[in-house]
This record gives C-alpha cells, structure tokens and sequence, in this order.
C-alpha cells in the first residue's frame, strides 16, 4: 500500500531554531496529530513515514525533526528545549485548522510530548511510547551506549556523521524537570502510557513511575513482546493508539 502523501512544512521555534516537518492530511479535519519521534530519528525514517501513514487515518499529522535532527537546524538538548520544537508542531496544527491536538511521542520524544503537555499546556492528549521517566538512566547497555553518544566527543562525531544528529556539548544548567514529574501537570488532558515488558533501552518501572506520577485521565498499556519506540510499533498497535485518540475527541 502506498503511504499517504505528505506536504513538506518549515517551522521555526520560539527561540528561532528551523524545524523541518510535514503534514500528512486526513480525512478527518478535526483533529490534528503532533508525531515526536526518537533520539537519532527522523521525520523522514521509512518506519516514521509509515507510523504517519497509519495516524492518518484517525487525524492530520504533523511530523518533524527535531532540533539537531536531520534537516532541522540546531543541535539537540536531548529533551530539555525540544518543548519549544513540540510547541511549534502544536501551533502550526491550530493555525491550520485543527480544533483538537493530540501529540505521541516516541522515546525521547515521548519524554518530550510529556514535558510540553505538563510544563507549556495547549494539547488535547498525550501518547508517549516507550518513554523514560527520569533523566541520567544507565541500566541497560543501549542506554550506556546513548549516554556515550552524548557526553564524549567522539560519541558526538559518530552521532553526527553516521545519524546525522548534532548534540549539544556540556550538561544541562538547570537540570529540566523529569517527565515523571512534569506527568502531574497534564489533567485534564489524557495521557496514555505504551511500554513493552521486551523493551531494551528503558524496563517497565519507567511507565510504571509515570503512570503514577499522572493524574486521572491516564492509562497504561503494557504490551507483551513489544521492544522499543518506532522501530518495534505495529501497525495494529498504532491503529489502537489512534482509536484511542479518537475515543477521547468523539
């Protein structure tokens, strides 16, 4: 089957960084979908395209590289001013048209997605698939190997020339408020938690800890056998995200 044909958007940030998106209609105008991929992704991934294709079904997506990401100007803070990249998705769907913004984010993006709807506001629902709850995570080996990507310089060359992703030098100054924190913030929006127990970057606890640090409307689906982010999303999976979009905006 054909993917949906999307129009390429060029955004720009509250704090001026060039954002590279497209739009994908539907044939449901009232509801516009933000789509927030992973650490190293891209709009423009096969498998994103593909993830757009099926959200399109329930809504207009709005899909974009992040700062530092593929065509996107900047270098990525890793999930602290991504917000700003999130909020810009999010006002471009109202300027034209959408009444109703719901935002998924994957991984990284999903850290984000929660960190935009608890700290800026202004979405109608939130998805965060395979997201982290809290920040410095060593636990697994792809994340000692992401950690490396980000503090040594030559993690950040390899990141740069093999995943085309700019990573901001230094630490954080403040340290942005985790997204298990920021997860109290969201009602009364709804939140939705996807995590899989074969996920190899981030356990279960991570859901678990957002999932309790959110108030009603939340739910959390464990999905057995699922791994991690875009890579791992089926297309029946994402179908049952984008029903339970709909459900909430009927």
């Amino acid at each position: 089957m054909p993917l949906a044909p999307n129009f390429p958007v060029m955004l720009r940030t509250e704090d001026g960084v060039r954002i590279d998106a497209a739009h994908t209609p539907s044939a449901r105008t009232d509801v516009g979908i933000v789509m927030a991929h992973g650490f190293t992704g891209s709009w423009r991934d096969r498998t994103a395209r593909r993830i757009a294709h099926v959200l399109s079904g329930y809504g207009g997506v709005i899909a974009f590289d992040f700062r530092g990401h593929g065509r996107s100007g900047g270098e990525t803070t890793v999930g602290d001013l991504e917000i700003l990249d999130v909020e810009a998705a999010v006002r471009h769907a109202r300027v034209i048209g959408y009444p109703k913004v719901a935002v998924v984010g994957f991984s990284m993006g999903a850290a984000v997605a929660v960190r935009h709807a608890g700290l800026r506001g202004g979405v109608d629902a939130v998805v965060a698939v395979s997201g982290p709850a809290r920040w410095y995570y060593r636990g697994t080996k792809p994340m000692r190997q992401v950690h490396w990507a980000i503090e040594q310089p030559f993690g950040r060359w390899v990141a740069r020339v093999a995943k085309r992703t700019r990573i901001a030098r230094g630490q954080w100054d403040p340290i942005p408020v985790p997204p298990h924190e920021a997860a109290g913030l969201i009602s009364p929006a709804p939140l939705l938690i996807v995590h899989g127990d074969a996920d190899t970057f981030f356990p279960l606890d991570h859901a678990r800890q957002l999932h309790e640090g959110a108030r009603e409307p939340k739910e959390l689906w464990v999905e057995p056998g699922f791994g991690h982010a875009e890579s791992a999303a089926t297309p029946e999976l994402v179908r049952r995200i984008g029903k339970w979009i709909s459900s909430n905006f009927s």
